[in-house]
């Protein structure tokens, strides 16, 4: 507690993705200062969130504070039940204020564009001075992609990953150039995995947050999916997410490339990291992150070839920071766009995965399980059939924006919204990321014991996929016919004859029609 004789301390609000102890908030004690942390229902239920991701936050907010406690810091933590809580920032700021006599608030950036202009109210609505600072996380500003894509028609991620490697010297030589001859090695990574591979079993945690999830549960917080809280499996410090990252490099970078987009029934994670919750509340760093698996590849690059690592860096500092610069120049009108004017509602059974479906429903019931699905099941899988059916992007952005423990808006709506279901118009995407069961058979091993035939376009147990693919390519035949990309698949399906392509597009108006029942 305070001495009587301190006035008017500054309080410092960390969010609860804002658990950087790196920041430079806490390189020094002052005992003027008070940093608050508060557990919210406008936070906890603005959508239907995971029960695991509800979980996740609070527990790696509670720990943060300990730390900071450890550390001298004078910390007020606000628990969801406590008495005394007025489940707002705005409600529990001007408790705070009146209790301890604040004289001025501090707080870093928000990620999301509603909390931003919520706090950019603060000086008005309390009448003291604000000042606000960087999160210190992102190789970016929020302005950088806007600036780098000035005059240009075309933002391609692709311009905008090369400037960040050679911004921060990442994989290439004295003259710019990049190591291995070519920036982006993608071409390799596109491997199913074979049969009797088994990938390697993942790291998970054993952590008891049981006293969280009774307070879930007697707040009655709302929420999907499932969770053992005495075994809670993700990382809720940085000490867990350092071990998650040694892991990755260790065992998982080796084939990640080349396996980053198969998918399997005898595998939830494949080889993939399951740092994106870690790195979005700020545990870890993106610059720590790359830094750690070119450390390892060079010294292991007789066994790891270059497409395992450079995919790897390209999530991080290409995709990931390109997506948030994408949400700050086009908020918030972004959250409104429906270029391809899509309505229908998605299906009960996304919330359950009961569906005879095997790619949905080993995607849908794994989400459920763990909160998590790697981007080609969420891109490929959820994703493509949300597309194809036609489901409001409101919908798939609400789902996706619940059910998966990293899910954030500034990186959930640009992926969801824009490169999974276009409804940008084609900002982020060059083209719709559509398939039929081709694909998924491709990329799988889920279409071998599905109740529905892959190869089957109409008739009884025709995969939906099928016919759903070229029913969606005629319906936008307008946008999308004169796109060089999709020359190829619609020359295919002109070429069908009349009779061929009605059978389709009965088949799939008839899924559409039964869409609950699929």
């Amino acid at each position: 507690m305070r001495s009587a004789n301190h006035i008017n301390p500054k309080l410092r609000l960390v969010l609860g993705d804002q658990l950087n102890g790196s920041h430079s908030w806490f390189s020094t004690v002052d005992e003027d200062v008070i940093y608050v942390l508060m557990e919210v229902q406008s936070e906890a239920t603005y959508t239907r969130h995971h029960i695991q991701k509800i979980l996740a936050f609070f527990a790696a907010m509670r720990d943060f504070a300990n730390e900071l406690r450890l550390l001298g810091h004078q910390v007020h933590y606000i628990q969801y039940d406590d008495p005394q809580n007025q489940h707002s920032f705005e409600g529990n700021i001007r408790f705070l204020i009146d209790e301890f006599k604040v004289g001025r608030i501090e707080y870093q950036y928000p990620d999301e564009y509603r909390l931003d202009q919520d706090f950019k109210r603060f000086s008005q609505l309390f009448g003291i001075p604000v000042e606000v600072v960087d999160s210190e996380h992102f190789l970016t500003t929020r302005s950088e992609w806007s600036t780098f894509f000035k005059g240009h028609s075309s933002p391609l991620m692709e311009r905008f990953y090369r400037h960040m490697r050679v911004k921060f010297r990442i994989l290439i030589d004295s003259q710019n150039q990049p190591f291995f001859g070519q920036w982006n090695l993608d071409k390799d990574n596109r491997e199913k995995i074979p049969v009797n591979h088994v990938p390697i079993a993942p790291l998970v945690f054993d952590n008891d947050v049981s006293d969280i999830h009774d307070m879930i549960v007697n707040m009655e917080i709302p929420s999907i999916g499932s969770v053992d809280p005495m075994r809670f499996i993700w990382p809720i410090n940085r000490t867990q997410a350092l071990q998650l990252l040694d892991f990755f490099v260790q065992n998982c970078l080796p084939l990640f490339g080349r396996f980053e987009d198969a998918m399997t029934v005898n595998s939830w994670s494949v080889y993939h990291s399951r740092l994106s919750f870690a790195l979005n509340v700020k545990l870890l760093t993106p610059l720590e992150v790359v830094d750690c698996a070119i450390q390892h590849w060079e010294n292991h690059q007789a066994d790891i070839s270059p497409n395992q690592l450079e995919g790897f860096v390209r999530q991080i500092i290409g995709w990931r920071e390109y997506m948030r610069g994408v949400y700050w120049s086009q908020m918030p009108g972004y959250a409104k766009l429906n270029a391809l004017n899509n309505h229908r509602k998605l299906p009960n059974w996304f919330w359950t995965g009961e569906t005879k479906m095997n790619c949905m429903k080993f995607a849908i019931q794994q989400s459920l399980q763990f909160a998590y699905a790697h981007h080609i099941q969420r891109l490929m899988v959820t994703g493509n059939f949300a597309l194809l059916a036609g489901i409001h992007p409101d919908e798939v952005d609400q789902w996706y924006l619940g059910i998966y423990i990293d899910a954030i808006e500034w990186v959930e709506i640009t992926n969801t919204r824009g490169m999974s279901q276009f409804a940008d118009g084609g900002l982020i995407a060059t083209k719709p990321y559509v398939s039929s069961a081709n694909y998924i058979d491709k990329m799988s091993d889920y279409c071998s014991t599905c109740f529905y035939a892959k190869s089957k376009k109409t008739g009884e147990r025709a995969c939906p996929l099928n016919s759903l693919y070229w029913d969606f390519l005629d319906r936008h035949r307008n946008i999308f016919e004169g796109q060089f990309r999709m020359k190829m698949m619609y020359a295919t399906l002109n070429k069908m004859n009349e009779t061929q392509r009605n059978a389709l597009f009965d088949q799939a108006n008839w899924y559409l029609k039964h869409i609950e029942t699929l």
